[in-house]
């Protein structure tokens, strides 16, 4: 039996820049959740750890924060867990790569003659731990974008020099009309070839898994959101290979590391009073760890005024990310109209029979042409009966 952790796109040092001032606490949830992955591979006494690429944002890393991931490599180290790890697209091993500035295993306290900290490299793109009895192979560039597939020419045998073989890549699966431009592309067809036990994907930021033929693949995902879009991240996958009379198994299981959490909330307009009203809907929800995304829906009241960026400056700091969003719709008019020979009549007959065509259009143009003629008709309404209306 093969224990492996694998994780990938750490992205330490990432800058966040649409986080504002979130952005160094959102840097410091990832190196949590790197300290965590390094926490589950000690207590699950793995084999070897995998990272897939991109441990780091970028090759311009201050040399503390490199110091930072040896202090943790070498705790995986003393505990007598392998790591290996391959650049990816963001710390790509071209000739400004902090793999070549920084000697990572000496500062993770490995020696040259033991196999406790591996960076693969064009130069090296296999190791063979007879120990562990697998030869873990990842094929990288010295280039960002890849000359040819990383799978190219890697080929393996069952059994031939070691029982297992793993595989390591940061790229793409191949998606027609998605992929075609990305640095690094691998098809499922090439997956199969390479006849590998599992092979470790980075690149893609969210969990998943598949099977190539006999071979197991899948992306560990971000161990934390590197965007406050990315609800799925925050996993890394402990694998477990075995093989009992004769028979193979390869088993991946998620594991959650991140903080980040991510929900939704709708309010219906409705029943909602006031803009304070609103705002003590959303703060019930919140969470520092929590990216929130607001909707308010239904039939907006004619009385109801919301201004939806003085709700999100409100509640500034509550959330690690929010996002408010008016979805409502002002109501139509109710009861009945004035007489079409007056002003307000002519008016709310004129308007809400052009929403009515345009509803009935069905088109998405149709649909917010609509929706900002509702808006006027709900205005006019309000001015017409001689309210003040905020604007």
């Amino acid at each position: 039996m093969l224990r492996l952790l694998h994780t990938a796109d750490v992205h330490l040092g990432a800058r966040h820049a649409d986080l504002g001032e979130q952005a160094a606490a959102q840097r410091e949830r990832q190196f949590a959740a790197f300290q965590a992955a390094i926490d589950l591979a000690v207590a699950e006494k793995v084999d070897i750890v995998l990272i897939a690429g991109d441990l780091f944002d970028s090759n311009t890393q201050p040399r503390r924060s490199v110091e930072r991931v040896a202090a943790e490599l070498k705790r995986l180290a003393a505990a007598h867990i392998r790591t290996v790890i391959i650049p990816g697209t963001h710390d790509v091993y071209d000739r400004a790569s902090l793999y070549r500035v920084h000697d990572l295993a000496a500062l993770a306290g490995s020696a040259e003659d033991d196999d406790l900290v591996t960076v693969l490299t064009p130069e090296r793109p296999s190791v063979h731990f007879a120990a562990c009895d697998v030869i873990v192979h990842g094929p990288v560039f010295g280039a960002k974008r890849a000359p040819h597939s990383p799978l190219r020419d890697l080929k393996v045998r069952a059994g031939e020099g070691a029982t297992w073989h793993v595989g390591m890549v940061h790229g793409s699966l191949a998606i027609p009309d998605k992929t075609d431009r990305d640095e690094v592309v691998v098809t499922r067809e090439e997956i199969e070839a390479t006849g590998l036990d599992y092979l470790a994907l980075g690149h893609w930021h969210s969990a998943q898994q598949g099977k190539a033929g006999a071979t197991t693949w899948a992306y560990a995902g971000a161990p934390e959101p590197v965007a406050v879009t990315q609800d799925g991240a925050g996993n890394v996958l402990l694998v477990t290979l075995d093989e009992s009379a004769g028979i193979r198994t390869v088993t991946v299981e998620e594991r959650v590391v991140g903080k980040t959490r991510f929900d939704k909330l709708d309010i219906d307009a409705a029943h909602l009073a006031d803009q304070p009203a609103l705002v003590d809907l959303i703060a019930a929800r919140a969470d520092p760890d929590l990216v929130l995304d607001a909707r308010l829906t239904g039939v907006r009241p004619d009385e109801l005024d919301v201004s939806i960026e003085e709700v999100e400056e409100r509640l500034k700091g509550r959330f690690l990310k929010l996002r408010v969003r008016d979805r409502s719709l002002p109501a139509l008019t109710g009861g009945t109209l004035p007489s079409p020979d007056t002003i307000p009549g002519a008016f709310i007959r004129n308007v809400e029979g052009r929403i009515a065509e345009l509803e009935a259009d069905g088109s998405d143009t149709a649909a917010g042409d609509a929706a900002e003629l509702r808006d006027v008709l709900r205005l006019g309404r309000l001015l017409l009966a001689g309210h003040e209306v905020m604007l």
